[in-house]
């Protein structure tokens, strides 16, 4: 077992309503797991418990078996906007977090062997608007992956991108997760993106509701090729998310 949750709890304020109630699950080592459910039940909330950012009432966050609080070198976070800086190259950007921890020596040689990987090879000096939206969050990504944690936290990566665009980046995650052998965590609101790219999905109820199901999804479903299968899923989710508690 690579992550473990259990018993999460989280209300912004003491005496409200709480947006994550007895949180549990589990994720194996390599395993692509996404979370979905409606707006306002906590997913990106239980991604920054996660991360550290904010800190669970109760509960534990256990990986490798060992109890993980704030934040750790274990979990890497990308949110929604890729949050490249304009005024730095792309690959001054991808080399941030290494600078930051006066590590960036270390890291440029492997940063730029693998842009070519991540479709960047020939951007190394160009700055952010001068590439397109799914360029940049491959940059993002690549950011995300050269803090050599062993578990990605994926806020909606792709929730500003057009459709084609998107479909395209969904793919290139699929191919780049599988060759990297990471733990994926995905948020996302796009019940097709979780069942092409998920290995299981967790489905949120209202806030403080906690989780209504948790959903295997069969190898066959995660193909672009399985539209009845899909559509079978995909219905099944929109019923588990919109029934009344």
């Amino acid at each position: 077992m690579k992550l473990r949750v259990s018993n999460i709890d989280y209300s912004y304020d003491p005496g409200l309503v709480k947006v994550l109630n007895n949180i549990s699950f589990s994720v194996n080592d390599g395993e692509f797991v996404s979370i979905l459910g409606p707006s306002g039940c906590g997913k990106s909330t239980l991604l920054n418990i996660l991360a550290g950012i904010i800190t669970e009432n109760t509960g534990e966050v256990e990986v490798d078996g060992g109890i993980v609080s704030g934040i750790s070198p274990h979990f890497a976070y990308m949110p929604q906007n890729d949050l490249l800086l304009p005024w730095k190259s792309i690959l001054d950007n991808i080399c941030l977090y290494n600078e930051i921890h006066h590590s960036k020596k270390d890291v440029i040689g492997k940063a730029a062997e693998l842009m070519k990987r991540f479709g960047l090879q020939g951007c190394e000096d160009k700055y952010p608007n001068e590439l397109s939206g799914g360029m940049r969050q491959r940059a993002a990504f690549l950011r995300t992956s050269l803090c050599e944690a062993d578990i990605y936290l994926l806020d909606e990566p792709f929730g500003a991108l057009d459709v084609i665009t998107r479909g395209e980046m969904q793919d290139w995650l699929k191919d780049i997760c599988r060759e990297l052998h990471k733990t994926v965590l995905l948020v996302t609101h796009d019940t097709d993106e979780a069942i092409y790219l998920s290995d299981r999905i967790i489905v949120l109820g209202n806030a403080g509701e906690g989780i209504r199901e948790e959903i295997n999804v069969p190898d066959c479903t995660r193909s672009r090729e399985w539209l009845f299968e899909q559509v079978e899923l995909r219905s099944r989710i929109h019923r588990i998310i919109s029934s009344r508690q």
